[in-house]
């Protein structure tokens, strides 16, 4: 009788789910954190194609109004978070595997990890650096916002432009600290890295601030596209980002101070990057899904803070709308 009842419920899955929404509240910080410690899992990477396919179908059978025979509420839910956590919410096509938000982890991890061992050279910075920066401008392409198509020579120019000013940045910090104590020049990569993702992300999203970005109402209807809008957007995630890097390249270079002056990596030398790059991860697994989560993904503003002409457009096509929404992009 229970199991015939089991079934029964299963299978009278509502159809009026929100799934175009998170399953928490995004209005405060918690729902936003729960959200994006469940976007950002590490696990979502090991996911097989066939995996993401089988999410895929279930989101969008289910956004037809067709419930999979049995799924439950939970498997739903869990469906949306691989989906999301490997389809772009603008575009619906399959991110790049190191570009999506899962891979930040156990790519910034081995990056940062490794920028912080080997800064004491000036071939080493390059390398780090342009390495860094290669993975910064693949992740601001993949979580991009927006649908509109960008050609190879956009992104060619866009990826040199980046790249370039973020080395020479990382360079030029590296130059001024040759004389300062060991512990301050440890924070060199931080610095440098704060300063680059000022300069790297308005670049690989540089169309975004030419022509706009998408905004819509609440309901979901679109009303144009917005440079203003993409200012906002693309500040948020500079802070964001980093604010991300901030606690997994602040708090090792203390630590590895000290365990330096200690036996043990005075007779394991070897030792210190492995260290380092575990340092980094655990600090990473906690700042990437908070900082994600200082602002929310379907940012807003009020429709008087647009351009003057699309103003008037929205006023004259929609005139009960006063704030629009789009996506920021992470």
């Amino acid at each position: 009788m229970e199991s015939a009842l089991l079934i029964t419920m299963t299978a009278e899955l509502p159809t009026n789910l929100n799934i175009k929404e998170p399953r928490w509240d995004q209005e405060t910080f918690m729902g936003r954190a729960k959200h994006f410690f469940t976007v950002t899992d590490p696990r979502n990477i090991l996911l097989s194609n066939e995996q993401l396919e089988h999410a895929r179908q279930i989101i969008h059978d289910y956004r037809q109004g067709v419930v999979s025979p049995g799924l439950t509420e939970d498997e739903l839910w869990r469906a949306k978070y691989i989906y999301d956590s490997a389809f772009h919410p603008d575009t619906g096509e399959k991110m790049l595997l190191i570009g999506r938000m899962s891979a930040q982890v156990p790519m910034n991890m081995t990056i940062t990890g490794c920028m912080m061992t080997f800064y004491k050279t000036t071939s080493a910075v390059v390398l780090w650096q342009w390495i860094n920066q290669s993975f910064n401008a693949i992740v601001n392409y993949t979580n991009r916002s927006g649908d509109a198509p960008i050609t190879v020579s956009q992104l060619g120019t866009a990826y040199v432009s980046a790249t370039t000013g973020a080395v020479a940045t990382a360079l030029g910090l590296n130059a001024l600290t040759k004389h300062v104590s060991p512990l301050i020049g440890r924070f060199v990569p931080f610095a440098a890295v704060a300063a680059a993702n000022c300069i790297n992300i308005p670049l690989m999203r540089q169309r975004e601030l030419k022509h706009g970005i998408p905004i819509m109402d609440e309901n979901d209807n679109r009303l144009g596209e917005s440079t203003k809008a993409a200012q906002q957007a693309i500040s948020q995630v500079v802070v964001s980002r980093i604010l991300m890097a901030s606690p997994g390249m602040a708090i090792p270079p203390f630590l590895m101070n000290t365990l330096e002056k200690r036996a043990f990596l005075k007779r394991f030398p070897w030792m210190s990057a492995p260290i380092q790059v575990g340092l980094v991860g655990f600090c990473l697994v906690f700042a990437t899904p908070l900082c994600c989560a200082l602002f929310p993904q379907k940012s807003s503003m009020s429709v008087s803070r647009l351009e003057p002409e699309l103003q008037e457009k929205i006023r004259a096509s929609h005139p009960g709308v006063e704030r629009v929404y789009f996506n920021k992009g992470l």
